[in-house]
């Protein structure tokens, strides 16, 4: 089946489901879909009965995703999920040389506010925006240019905050699973129209 028709399938059960929604779940990792040559996702009957397993233990029982994973896991006799990589924690010189960068680099990346390290030590979006930024960098773009960009995610981040506070405010049990839940969709969201305006933006500019 293609995505529609399992949309389809579960949305009289389920109306307020949607393609982004089972889109997020399998980048969850709670479904896995296989992928056709050109890329299409390809369902199968057991995909749909997981995704009606998943939307119902959230609508009626407001679990979080990471126990429903273990339901699952004991439901369709699947094996549970590996334990996720430990946390990563970088030194300073450890970042540099993971990201391939230069201390020059990563002074200015701290000077304009993209890296702020917590005890001295760096996580793994830190890693990925020091990352980013030598990979721009070969484009003539350093820190100094992209604190619009900066500007931008602190607004969106925003965004999610407003939208999950009130689900938080609700205190009722599984506020705090469904408001994580919520902000990692919210995330996902955003950053797919962030991708998709600056694309349009893009053809704009080359005339396309």
């Amino acid at each position: 089946m293609s995505i529609g028709e399992v949309l389809a399938l579960l949305q009289g059960e389920f109306p307020d489901v949607t393609i982004s929604k089972i889109r997020f779940l399998e980048g969850e990792g709670l479904i896995e879909p296989e992928r056709s040559p050109s890329g299409y996702r390809k369902f199968t009957h057991l995909h749909v009965e997981q995704l009606r397993f998943i939307l119902t233990e959230q609508r009626d029982h407001y679990l979080p995703l990471r126990v429903i994973k273990d339901k699952m896991a004991e439901s369709f006799g699947l094996p549970r999920a590996v334990q996720q990589a430990q946390e990563v924690k970088l030194s300073r010189a450890e970042l540099i040389e993971a990201a391939e960068i230069d201390d020059e680099t990563l002074t200015e990346l701290e000077d304009y506010g993209l890296l702020t390290p917590v005890a001295r030590r760096y996580d793994e979006e830190s890693l990925k925006v020091a990352r980013a930024v030598g990979a721009l960098a070969r484009f003539g773009l350093h820190a100094r240019h992209l604190r619009a960009v900066k500007a931008a995610a602190e607004r969106e981040a925003g965004l999610v905050e407003q939208t999950v506070a009130p689900i938080l405010k609700r205190r009722r049990p599984g506020a705090i699973g469904e408001a994580e839940e919520s902000a990692r969709e919210l995330t996902t969201l955003l950053l797919d129209l962030h991708a998709s305006l600056v694309r349009m933006g893009v053809r704009s500019v080359l005339g396309r």
